[in-house]
């Protein structure tokens, strides 16, 4: 097992420096332990951290774990966005390659690249979601939580390898004055299992179409800077209730203002097959050597 191990600190959803969401990769992450990982993720203290390692389906070009500080996830869209930037970038994969294939805890995900170098978008494909109704008393709990009294039509519980709490806020201008009660929302995703709570609104002038934030106490991410598995359940849900205002199909989503970042995500549906894809752009922030051993 190497000593050394190359990683790399990136922004996602953002083409300029400290505007994204931070992603720690690890690019050699073979022969490193569960708890290792785990330690190492905690450590960051970054909403993610990801290992990259050899895959173990044929078909596969790379494999990647995600950690919070708290635990391992399935899939989540920023590392996902983040991961295959980094296998690229890190000669894991050719950079000539428009088609790829993650492997990860939630199977094999198709990633199209489009451009190269800085301009490069990374668009992955989420797993596709599973949604249920948000039960009545949890309902009253996240309406006092996020200080609105909310119809059951403006709540789902999507599964799409994390498990979130999407709540429909209408408008901008609800999600961007929103001050929500952490400590509510905390207890309420440690009793559920869920990752967070994540609240959108139409967004009607600008050049994004959504605004969004995604709260995540209960992994110790007070609010996440930009989050692509909350923006696919949330098009998850536009497609569940059948969206009449057109969001359904396609959006972008402005996320982060709220905590000094600018991020942008693309959100799309494809009508044949239903499933839903989340993309953006990265930018490189550290390139170094990690010692774990």
């Amino acid at each position: 097992m190497p000593r050394s191990r190359r990683f790399i600190q990136l922004d996602v959803f953002s083409g300029k420096p400290l505007l994204g969401n931070p992603l720690a990769v690890v690019v050699d992450g073979d022969g490193l332990d569960d708890a290792t990982m785990q330690a190492f993720a905690r450590w960051t203290n970054l909403s993610e951290t990801t290992f990259l390692l050899p895959p173990t389906s044929a078909a596969a070009d790379y494999r990647v774990r995600i950690f919070t500080p708290r635990q391992e996830l399935p899939f989540a869209g920023h590392p996902s966005v983040g991961s295959a930037y980094a296998a690229i970038e890190s000669g894991l994969v050719p950079s000539d390659k428009r088609q790829l294939l993650q492997e990860c805890a939630a199977g094999l995900l198709p990633v199209r690249i489009e451009g190269s170098g800085s301009g490069r978008i990374i668009h992955v494909q989420a797993p596709q979601a599973e949604l249920q109704a948000v039960a009545a008393h949890q309902r009253v709990l996240l309406g006092r939580a996020v200080h609105a009294e909310l119809a059951e039509s403006q709540l789902r519980l999507v599964d799409n390898g994390p498990l979130w709490f999407v709540c429909d806020l209408r408008e901008e201008a609800a999600v961007r004055q929103l001050q929500p009660d952490l400590a509510a929302i905390g207890a309420l995703c440690q009793a559920t299992g869920a990752v967070g709570v994540s609240v959108f609104g139409r967004q009607r002038a600008g050049e994004a179409s959504m605004a969004v934030r995604a709260f995540c106490p209960a992994d110790g991410i007070p609010e996440d800077p930009v989050t692509g598995s909350a923006n696919a359940a949330i098009m998850a849900f536009l497609a569940d209730i059948g969206d009449p205002a057109g969001y359904g199909l396609r959006y972008r989503a402005s996320q982060g203002r709220e905590v000094g970042r600018d991020g942008c995500v693309e959100v799309v549906r494809d009508t044949m097959d239903g499933s839903i894809s989340i993309g953006g752009a990265c930018a490189v922030g550290i390139r170094g050597e990690l010692q774990l051993d």
